[in-house]
C-alpha cells in the first residue's frame, strides 16, 4: 500500500490538532506512536521521501473538494449570528513566514513570506474561500474572486479602491469597507440620524475627485465614533440602518480573531513542505480540522470553536486512544478503529 490521500489527510488533521511543531515530529510519530503507525499512516509505514513527494505535488484538489464538502456542512449546521445582515464575508490577507529557499514567496530583500487571502463567513465564523499568493501581492484583486453575487465582503480600509467600488455593484457584489476619513466626498443626498446615536453621519456621496479618481456610482457612507475615534465606511447597503452598517464593520474584527487563534493553536504555519503546491495542502488541512471542530463544538457543546474545547477533545482522544490499545493487548488481535479522533473526524 502506498501513502494514500486518505493517509495523507489524516496525517494533516493529526498533525494540526496534536500539535507538531515539523514534517520531521509528525514522521516520527507516525513511526513510533502505536495509534498513529496502526491508524494514520500505511500499515508498513511511510518514508519521509514518501511523505514529502506527496505533500509537494499531490493531494490539493482533493482536500479542495473536501474542504467544500466540510464547509457546506458546518455552513448547514452552524446558526447565524446575525442572519439579518444577510450573508456576510469578511476579506483579509495573513502573512506567512516563509523560508530564504522559498524562492517563490517573493516579499522584500532579506524577507520571504507568503499570503493566504481569506473570506470568513462572519454569521457563522468559519472560513469560505481561500487563495495563496506571494507575500507582496496587492490583496485587493482577491475580492472578486472572493464575493459571490449577493454576498456582502466587509473589508478594512486598505481594500478602498473607488473603481473597485464601482465594478463590484456593476456586478451585484456588495461591500462595507472602512474609507480614510481624509476621503473627499461629494454629497448628493443626507439622511436623517438619530439623536444620541454614535452614528454622526449617513449620506449618499461620490468618493474622489472629479476627473481623477472619483467613483462613477454614488454609495452610501456611514460615519459613527467609537471610543472617541471617527470611522468612516463606505457601503452599497441601503436596505440596512446606519446603526446596523456599523455593526457589520464591528463584525470583521472576527477574522481577526480566526487569524491569531488559528495560528496560534492548530500550528498552521510551522511548515511542513516548501513549495506553494506544499503550503496550500498544509493550509487546507488546518482549515479542514478548523471546520470539524466547529462541527464538533456546536454538536457537543452548542458553542463556538475555543481552546478549552480543543484541549478536552485531546484528552479525550487520548483517553479513548489508551482504551483500545490496552483492549487490543488483551486480545493479542487488531482493533477497528472507533475512537472519536481524527479517521472518523474526516468524514463529511
Amino acid at each position: 500500500m502506498t501513502f494514500t490521500f486518505e493517509h495523507q489527510l489524516h496525517s494533516l488533521i493529526w498533525f494540526h490538532l496534536h500539535e507538531h511543531t515539523s514534517g520531521r515530529d509528525l514522521l516520527q510519530v507516525l513511526e513510533q506512536d502505536s495509534f498513529a503507525s496502526s491508524h494514520i499512516a500505511p500499515p508498513e509505514g511511510v518514508s519521509r521521501s514518501a511523505f514529502f513527494e506527496a505533500m509537494n505535488s499531490r493531494g490539493v484538489e482533493q482536500l479542495l473538494e473536501m474542504y467544500h464538502l466540510i464547509q457546506r456542512r458546518a455552513k448547514s449546521q452552524l446558526p447565524q449570528g446575525h442572519p439579518d445582515l444577510g450573508d456576510l464575508v469578511g476579506i483579509d490577507g495573513s502573512l506567512i513566514d516563509a523560508v530564504a529557499s522559498m524562492q517563490w514567496a517573493d516579499y522584500r530583500d532579506g524577507a520571504k513570506k507568503a499570503k493566504v487571502h481569506v473570506g470568513f463567513d462572519l454569521n457563522r465564523a468559519i472560513p469560505e474561500k481561500l487563495f495563496l499568493s506571494a507575500g507582496k501581492a496587492d490583496e485587493r484583486p482577491f475580492v472578486s474572486k472572493i464575493l459571490e453575487p449577493g454576498q456582502t465582503g466587509v473589508m478594512d480600509r486598505y481594500y478602498q479602491c473607488h473603481k473597485n467600488f464601482d465594478e463590484w455593484q456593476a456586478a451585484e457584489k456588495h461591500f462595507v469597507c472602512r474609507i480614510r476619513k481624509s476621503t473627499r466626498k461629494t454629497i448628493i443626498e443626507q439622511y436623517p440620524v438619530a439623536e444620541a446615536s454614535h452614528v454622526f453621519l449617513d449620506v449618499l456621496a461620490l468618493l474622489g475627485t472629479a476627473g481623477q479618481n472619483q467613483t462613477e456610482k454614488p454609495v452610501r457612507v456611514v460615519g459613527y465614533q467609537v471610543d472617541r475615534k471617527e470611522l468612516y465606511i463606505a457601503t452599497d447597503r441601503f436596505d440596512l440602518s446606519a446603526e446596523d452598517i456599523a455593526l457589520a464593520y464591528k463584525l470583521r474584527w472576527d477574522i481577526e480573531i480566526f487569524f491569531g487563534w488559528w495560528k496560534q493553536h492548530l500550528k498552521v504555519y510551522h511548515l511542513i513542505a516548501r513549495t506553494p503546491h506544499g503550503l496550500m495542502a498544509q493550509i487546507l488541512g488546518g482549515l479542514i480540522t478548523y471546520l470539524l471542530l466547529a462541527i464538533y463544538c456546536h454538536e457537543e457543546h452548542r458553542e463556538k470553536v475555543s481552546i478549552n474545547r480543543v484541549r478536552e477533545l485531546r484528552i479525550k482522544i487520548r483517553n479513548e486512544l489508551a482504551q483500545m490499545m490496552g483492549s487490543n493487548d488483551e486480545r493479542e488481535g487488531p482493533v477497528a478503529c472507533s475512537a472519536q479522533g481524527p479517521p472518523s473526524l474526516a468524514s463529511p
